[in-house]
């Protein structure tokens, strides 16, 4: 304890705090304003924040509620403390958004010093909310944040590897998180502090339960009981029996774990502190003790909690643990109720999850593609800047050796001619490519909407399971896809690869309706052939979705690949319903298609003299349609 005091008692005298314990105030005021002015507090301020750590939650906030007003009477608007206290203060009263903007006008005078380290550590550590995916921009910020300041030695290291272990934690990372929170511990100047201490055994408790490890278990709630005892804390005593009820209803013994979890839930009760969390765990003592009705009580109580904060993410657990209850209980219509609230909040968390991920590939995406523009447009101008240069040189020693006005008029005449021809010919190209890319985009959304309504058909389907599987696989195809967009030709091996992942996705959609094979010449070498991205793809969607839909028998799709006269020869074969069955709707939508894809042929075959070709038509004999694609073979 006496290693707190003393850096609180200096900064007492600095004017930014007054402790709750001080004996007269009125003669501590005067002291305060007496001392407002010292020429280097900035020592004593870093120290009195770092002490704070080891100040129980109640005296935290008499310390904030008491330093606000002194800071009224010393208002240096360029102070950085000032901005952070105020910030801290505004977090006490649930404004997020005014603290962040107090921390941000926090100013320091030297690159990535402690204050600088302060003011980054208080904006990442509002960045994400309690319980939710913490996204790779923030993690990359956490982690070159903590660098910085390993490398300068900042005695607050510490709190950015309480940070990242509190990031990794919710990104279900516990052995990393285990990592950190130790690093924190032992990095902490105030470690020997018994808050400190039983902060770090209640936290290494958690992560012991999340990694199923007994034995650490064990060995830190006995570490925080010790603790507790000897300083006299009732509520981590109280703490330590809720850990107890854990540790024995791991081994089976639940009479003991209901035993330590009423003990723990009525001195919460009586303190009137009692959250949703100690509902749960009680009724789910109840359940391992076969006591269903109190089990149902306790869980209903704990949904109602829950229900009143509006800021804290639904959980399904306690209508998964009433569910059980119920079904112990025999009453299964009840227990169905419960099952699908359950799963109602489930799937609103995963979809929020799953957003969160989409949004921050689409993200990535556009960063690459803005990037490489950046990088093309660059290097385009040095191009530029090289080529006048050396027209500059030319003609000045063009002048110099003929010195021929008419030479020099005749030199810069062609000079000119040779440029505008740049000029056009530049233009041209840019209008083909342009052209292009405009073509292979109006494939690729095609694409995505139908990828994306077969999603929806799955969820509306009931079930979690398969939606899951279905999006991880969209999402890798849809990976693929948008890297390989950006290319004008790719290998051989990777447009088989997205032909069959795409193939899969469409069985998973329609389980038991089609077979496929797709057959190679063993002459064609796959990594060295290369073919226009997304060239197969809309012939194999037609097979399957006007194909294959209402037929009474198997579908089956053949694709082959072979090499003719130096040519590639490319079919898909179905057993499908054939073209004349389909509808005037769906042959304009196949028609439009085909257009596009005879545009986008002609861009990329036309330019090199060479010839690319398609046809699809029923079958002669039998059922279905038959696709036959002819293009130049190409191998790098």
């Amino acid at each position: 304890m006496n290693s707190t005091v003393t850096p609180l008692v200096r900064f007492l005298f600095c004017g930014a705090l007054i402790f709750c314990a001080c004996r007269n105030e009125e003669n501590t005021s005067k002291m305060q304003k007496k001392n407002m002015h010292r020429s280097n507090p900035e020592k004593d301020y870093l120290e009195a924040v770092i002490a704070m750590d080891t100040l129980s939650t109640e005296t935290y906030k008499r310390v904030i509620d008491k330093h606000d007003s002194l800071f009224k009477i010393y208002n240096n608007p360029v102070d950085p403390y000032l901005h952070y206290f105020k910030g801290r203060k505004y977090l006490l009263e649930k404004k997020r958004d005014s603290a962040i903007a107090e921390y941000q006008k926090m100013k320091s005078k030297r690159l990535n010093d402690t204050i600088e380290l302060l003011k980054t550590y208080s904006i990442l550590s509002q960045s994400f909310g309690d319980g939710l995916l913490v996204e790779s921009g923030v993690m990359e910020k956490i982690i070159s944040a903590m660098e910085v300041a390993e490398r300068t030695h900042s005695p607050i290291t510490y709190r950015f590897y309480d940070l990242l272990a509190k990031a990794y934690f919710q990104n279900q990372n516990e052995k990393a998180s285990f990592k950190y929170s130790g690093l924190y511990y032992e990095n902490h100047p105030y470690k020997t502090h018994s808050v400190v201490k039983q902060r770090y055994y209640d936290i290494s408790f958690l992560l012991a339960s999340r990694l199923g490890d007994d034995q650490k278990m064990k060995f830190y709630n006995s570490k925080a009981r010790e603790l507790a005892v000897k300083i006299g804390d009732s509520l981590a005593i109280a703490r330590s029996y809720d850990n107890e009820s854990q540790i024995y209803a791991r081994q089976n013994q639940n009479e003991k774990s209901l035993q330590y979890s009423r003990l723990y839930f009525n001195y919460l009760k009586k303190h009137n502190n009692l959250n949703d969390i100690a509902f749960n765990n009680l009724a789910t003592s109840f359940i391992r003790n076969k006591q269903p009705d109190s089990a149902i009580k306790y869980y209903r109580e704990g949904i109602e909690l829950e229900k009143k904060n509006l800021f804290k993410k639904r959980k399904g657990l306690y209508y998964n643990g009433l569910k059980d209850a119920y079904v112990l209980k025999g009453d299964f219509a009840r227990a169905m109720e419960a099952a699908d609230s359950a799963y109602t909040i489930e799937l609103r968390n995963f979809q929020a999850i799953e957003a969160v991920k989409i949004a921050e590939l689409q993200e990535k995406y556009e960063t690459e593609k803005k990037d490489q523009s950046i990088q093309e447009l660059n290097e385009r101008n040095k191009l530029n800047e090289a080529a006048i240069k050396q027209q500059r040189w030319t003609l000045v020693l063009l002048t110099l050796i003929f010195l021929s006005i008419f030479l020099f008029f005749y030199i810069l005449y062609n000079q000119q001619r040779l440029k505008q021809k740049n000029r056009l010919l530049k233009s041209e190209n840019q209008r083909l490519n342009i052209e292009q890319k405009l073509l292979q985009t109006q494939l690729n959304p095609h694409f995505i909407f139908n990828a994306i309504a077969n999603l929806q058909s799955l969820i509306a389907s009931g079930h979690v399971e398969e939606p899951v599987c279905y999006l991880n696989s969209f999402s890798s195809l849809l990976r693929g896809v948008l890297e390989q967009n950006r290319k004008d030709f790719i290998e051989l091996s990777e447009e088989l690869n997205s032909l069959n992942n795409y193939i899969r996705l469409q069985q998973m959609r329609y389980v038991g309706v089609f077979d496929y094979q797709i057959i190679v010449d063993e002459g064609l070498n796959l990594e060295h052939i290369l073919i226009p991205p997304m060239l197969i793809q809309p012939f194999v969607e037609n097979a399957i979705e006007h194909g294959f839909r209402l037929i009474s028998h198997k579908g089956m799709l053949n694709i082959s690949f072979n090499k003719v006269n130096e040519m590639l020869f490319i079919s898909v074969d179905d057993n499908g319903s054939g073209l004349r069955s389909n509808d005037v709707n769906k042959q304009k939508k196949q028609s439009l298609a085909q257009v596009i894809l005879r545009e986008r042929l002609a861009l990329l075959f036309s330019s090199h003299e060479q010839s690319a070709k398609f046809t699809v038509n029923d079958k002669k004999e039998g059922h279905g349609v038959i696709a036959e694609i002819t293009i130049p073979l190409i191998e790098e």
